[in-house]
């Protein structure tokens, strides 16, 4: 068995510091997941490139000198979409990351259909339906960000499911499907899937409980988590999050976020459940030598009231560390306390080793909305860059919970703006300047974590993020971290309940939610001039390099370019790619184009237009000698901006003929 790529250094017995030092770059070299920079076929085997999610290729192919030359090598169509136009009711999103495994590409469209392709050409092999409701109303959009791969490894090569392709859907079930033919593993469940309704509690419509992102493999169980509905009620479904055999489909054990104190709530009557605790909507992550299992929360819906709660945001907005084999807490680290600004952790932990003189330490980086990032010990929870607890606003309605600090790490900084002054606003012109300042005086807003009122708030950071789904990228290697962030504020109202009717009607094409159960109905919106612009200035997205041994900014760089402006630096959703060359690929940006840059310095190396907005994270393998980058261009279905939604995968490559491929 290799060794593991974290664990400390014996002092006692290491050789001299500089021989340790290349020992630890060896061993990163040999062992990441992401295989080989030489001429062998490297695999994508997860959603996040390893285990624990770094986003990182160790491959070199295409490098800063010759990205310049990649073309396009193939795009496959799915044609699943949905663009909320009868008998559509919810949009759809391609915001998929794919596999490479064994020499197969593997995904899922926003409809749920699994796909394998072939990674070279983009040719269909095959098409699994699950077929889902595409018509229900469901409440985080017709969208599949991946699928997981198992191989059994007692199974003979050839034999039907020992390679199984798991993927969660929309109206929650887990399927287990054989990679060789896209067809059903009938010993998984009940005939190939696992209903994942029963025991989390009365759904008030169908879509209020589903399933988004893609499934984790710990070991041979699978775990998931689910999205629900935000800002409807209380007491809507339970955030339980469950691990299924791989083989069977018997559930292992379910982990339902319950405080350990049993605060008063209503549970499910079947399964024993507390209902309106937090959910786990995005990715989680799994350390294979620890067995630990690396889980971000959401807060307990609804978002802008918490009276009615009674210590059931416990876990909330926070990383929890789970024993994989049991789904019993190790630790748990809160991002936000008390969090009545939808500052849900959104993103998915990140292992990496990191390197602090002459050790390399078992850690994980949590990125959030907040666009904190926090460095925690792996097997403890203990931050590794210090977080201090500092005092936030109150004074926010009578009946809401409020903590008196939030905790803040000393270093990076915060990477948007946490503040905004009359003088701050930005427009194309006096008139809507002298609206954006007008509005800020009106507005609530005393700095990051304002809460929410009748007055109306300005959120920053608002909802969005900060960082969002898409997360961050880390090359161990530099001990560089990469992360997008949008900065893009908002404003949220609260109102009466029993004033929802006219408030919506007052204002129709904004979100709107009852909050049932609470005092309040609210109101969200973004902040925005009446020329419909942002009223903070630019840029709304950024591009941040952070040193991991010091926690310092390295750099940072506008993203997303306007014709005839430049480089603004646009809003954006998705993630980064890294690459052993020293590249970053990102396609997160609403211009639809892909770019790569030096990870050294944040130069934009290369450039191209997508068929749609690339929401989505790349990926990277070689096959056949060739490195193939693969990105989704599906657009983003809740900005409501004509031909925006697009079915593509995307695959670059450099021309075969330009001597680089072995």
């Amino acid at each position: 068995m290799p060794l593991p790529l974290d664990r400390c250094v014996d002092n006692e017995r290491s050789p001299p510091s500089g021989v340790r030092h290349m020992h630890w770059i060896a061993l990163i070299v040999l062992l990441l997941p992401a295989i080989s920079a030489s001429g062998q076929d490297a695999s994508w085997t997860h959603w996040g490139g390893d285990p624990g999610g770094m986003r990182y290729a160790e491959l070199d192919q295409i490098t800063p000198e010759n990205v310049d030359q990649l073309e396009e090598l193939w795009t496959w169509r799915h044609g699943d979409l949905s663009d909320q136009t009868p008998p559509f009711r919810t949009t759809s999103a391609f915001e998929l990351t794919p596999l490479l495994v064994e020499g197969t590409l593997y995904g899922c469209t926003p409809f749920n259909r699994v796909f394998a392709l072939d990674p070279l050409t983009g040719k269909e092999l095959w098409i699994f339906d699950p077929e889902i409701d595409k018509h229900a109303g469901w409440s985080n959009q017709l969208v599949c960000r991946g699928v997981a791969s198992w191989i059994d490894p007692v199974a003979e090569v050839g034999a039907r499911c020992r390679h199984r392709i798991l993927t969660n859907t929309v109206d929650a079930r887990l399927f287990a499907i054989d990679a060789g033919t896209g067809t059903p593993c009938t010993d998984f469940g009940e005939g190939g899937s696992v209903d994942l309704n029963p025991g989390v509690g009365d759904q008030r419509w169908k879509g209020e409980y589903q399933l988004t992102s893609a499934p984790t493999l710990a070991g041979d169980l699978v775990v998931v988590g689910s999205a629900i509905g935000d800002n409807a009620r209380i007491e809507a479904p339970s955030g339980v999050i469950r691990a299924f055999d791989v083989r069977t489909g018997e559930m292992a054990w379910a982990w339902d976020l319950a405080p350990p104190d049993e605060p008063g709530g209503k549970r499910d009557p079947d399964s024993g459940w507390m209902l309106s605790t937090p959910n786990v909507w995005a990715p989680m992550s799994y350390d294979p030598e620890r067995d630990l299992l690396f889980v971000p929360t959401g807060n307990p819906t609804p978002d802008y009231a918490n009276a009615h709660r009674q210590g059931l945001d416990y876990y909330g907005s926070s990383t929890v560390a789970l024993h994989a084999r049991t789904g019993e807490v190790a630790w748990s680290f809160q991002t936000v306390h008390h969090d009545v600004w939808d500052l849900d952790v959104a993103s998915q932990p990140v292992l990496f080793p990191l390197r602090r003189g002459d050790q390399m330490i078992p850690a994980v980086v949590q990125s959030t909305k907040s666009s904190h990032l926090f460095i925690l010990d792996r097997e403890t929870g203990e931050p590794l860059i210090p977080v201090e607890e500092r005092p936030v606003p109150q004074g926010g309605e009578d009946d809401f919970v409020l903590s008196p600090t939030q905790p803040f790490p000393v270093r990076p900084p915060p990477l948007m703006r946490l503040s905004i002054t009359p003088e701050d606003v930005w427009g194309l012109t006096f008139w809507d300047r002298g609206y954006c300042r007008e509005q800020v005086e009106r507005l609530r807003f005393d700095g990051a974590f304002t809460p929410p009122t009748t007055q109306g708030t300005i959120m920053i950071p608002g909802n969005a993020g900060g960082t969002n789904w898409g997360g961050v990228a880390v090359d161990p290697e530099r001990q560089l971290l990469v992360a997008n962030v949008m900065d893009l504020p908002w404003v949220v109202t609260l109102f009466p309940r029993a004033q929802f009717e006219d408030a919506r009607a007052e204002q129709p094409d904004v979100e709107h939610g009852r909050q049932e159960g609470t005092p309040w109905g609210m109101r969200r919106e973004f902040f925005l001039s009446n020329f419909f612009l942002p009223c903070n200035p630019p840029p709304w997205g950024t591009l941040h390099a952070v040193d991991l041994e010091t926690g310092d900014l390295r750099w940072s760089v506008p993203i997303g370019d306007l014709p005839l402006v430049g480089t603004i630096g646009l809003p954006n959703m998705g993630g980064p790619l890294v690459t052993k060359s020293g590249l970053v690929f990102l396609a997160a940006t609403f211009d639809s184009t892909f770019r790569a840059f030096d990870i050294e310095t944040g130069e934009v190396l290369w450039e191209a237009s997508l068929p749609a907005g690339g929401q989505a994270i790349p990926m990277s393998y070689r096959i056949d000698g060739r490195q193939v980058v693969v990105i989704a261009a599906g657009g983003f279905g809740r900005i409501p901006i004509p031909g925006n939604l697009g079915d593509s995968l995307v695959a670059y490559a450099l021309p075969a003929d330009s001597g680089v491929a072995e």
